[in-house]
């Protein structure tokens, strides 16, 4: 047999096996009690609410997991990659219009497949927990946004990555890394002021205290913002959450109005310092930098595998071209992009430790910050007691229970450091 089709194959249903045991250690962590520290927060109706919800979505996740896992299976090993490729080269078109047509194919073909696992969490399983506000008018206008961009931003870029492998020679996963990091820098730009509005509407705050303690703060810590927005994230769900957007003079500060409508000012400051924590600590920067050397570590490799005939062959094709290398190298580099996860989650978690003292050290608000987790953990149904394997292959934030008790000690740490030099 192919040793590249039996590396495939291994592949494929080692991670569907990885993640179908983590999901039920998952579901066997859930404890019953509740945590003391969410005692007065949480009610007992609504934390059994909430291991309901874990376990509902994780076993839905586990369908749709074995359902496109045999899909991919039954599409390898019954030549179905050749026989679309027989059908984008019928018209005759040159090598990047077929490439873009073979993997848009794919694509659009991905996305019609999970459409109705889409449709089905969003108006079945989200409206049961009471998260839905999507319609289906907005679902059907963001499905055809998102085709829209993907024509206008993806396809160009592809078409360049293409043109460059057939064109460049033996340095073209150079230019393709540099095409690829110029239009990542360029779509942080363009996302807050005409991408994201696409999908959702942003208003200046309003004036009052919360805009006001906001300012103060940021003053304080010598911060430039270019606004502070609300988003009107309750379009699609009852969810909440806060981020920054842009660079230098340009960046935002963004709330959803679902958690306006749920945090007193304290705690929205609070988090928002832990937000501004992450542009302090310059964590979105050196983040941007690992990954721009992952890109380049991928087309590196990528160059390596181009053109294989054999690798051609594990997928029964009948003709070697580059648009289907870069395709059949996902199959490939899917370890790599795994053990890579791994690392940028665990590096994330980290910093988002880093954030919350951030936070501490600006306000010595820990409690603002805390009962604004709760909140969140509450309105959000969130799981208080995932498995370490889960959190250790998944999760870019640390569990809430963590997070907290991260948080008291460093704010205790701190109160003595400060009493001790008080003495002194």
């Amino acid at each position: 047999m192919n040793p590249y089709l039996v590396f495939v194959l291994v592949v494929l249903l080692g991670h569907y096996l990885l993640e179908c045991m983590v999901s039920l250690l998952n579901l066997r962590a859930l404890d019953p009690r509740l945590p003391r520290e969410f005692a007065g927060v949480y009610d007992e109706e609504q934390y059994a609410k909430s291991q309901k919800y874990t376990r509902v979505t994780t076993r839905f996740g586990l369908l749709q997991n074995s359902v496109l896992t045999a899909l991919t299976l039954g599409f390898i090993l019954f030549g179905g990659f050749n026989l679309l490729d027989l059908l984008v080269r019928s018209p005759g078109f040159g090598p990047v219009v077929t490439g873009l047509l073979f993997i848009g194919s794919l694509l659009l073909m991905t996305m019609v497949i999970g459409l109705p696992f889409s449709i089905y969490s969003t108006f079945v399983i989200e409206e049961r927990f009471g998260f839905n506000t999507t319609t289906v008018k907005t679902l059907i206008l963001d499905l055809l946004k998102t085709l829209l961009l993907a024509s206008i931003l993806g396809a160009p870029l592809l078409g360049f990555i293409l043109w460059f492998f057939e064109r460049t020679g033996p340095y073209a996963w150079v230019y393709c890394w540099g095409a690829v990091v110029c239009f990542i820098l360029v779509v942080q730009f363009l996302a807050p002021v005409v991408i994201m509005p696409l999908f959702n509407k942003f208003e200046p705050l309003e004036d009052g205290e919360l805009k006001d303690a906001i300012t103060e703060y940021a003053k304080q810590q010598h911060f430039t913002i270019q606004g502070i927005y609300t988003m009107d994230g309750s379009k699609r769900s009852t969810r909440a959450n806060a981020f920054f957007t842009g660079f230098g003079r340009f960046r935002r500060i963004v709330f959803f109005d679902t958690l306006i409508e749920k945090m007193e000012t304290e705690e929205l400051v609070a988090i928002l310092a832990h937000e501004m924590g992450h542009f302090k600590k310059k964590h979105i920067l050196k983040m941007l930098c690992a990954s721009v050397l992952q890109t380049g570590l991928m087309f590196y490799i990528l160059s390596l595998f181009l053109m294989n005939s054999a690798l051609f062959a594990a997928f029964q094709m009948e003709h070697v071209s580059v648009y289907a290398s870069l395709l059949f190298f996902g199959f490939l580099y899917s370890p790599i992009s795994t053990i890579l996860s791994v690392f940028f989650n665990k590096v994330s978690r980290k910093n988002e430790y880093e954030a919350d003292a951030y936070v501490v050290d600006t306000t010595s608000q820990s409690e603002s910050l805390i009962a604004g987790l709760k909140k969140l953990s509450v309105s959000n149904l969130s799981n208080l007691t995932p498995h370490p394997l889960n959190v250790f292959l998944n999760y870019s934030h640390p569990p809430v229970m963590e997070r907290i008790k991260a948080l008291r000690q460093y704010a205790q740490t701190s109160k003595d450091t400060r009493d001790s030099c008080h003495k002194i």
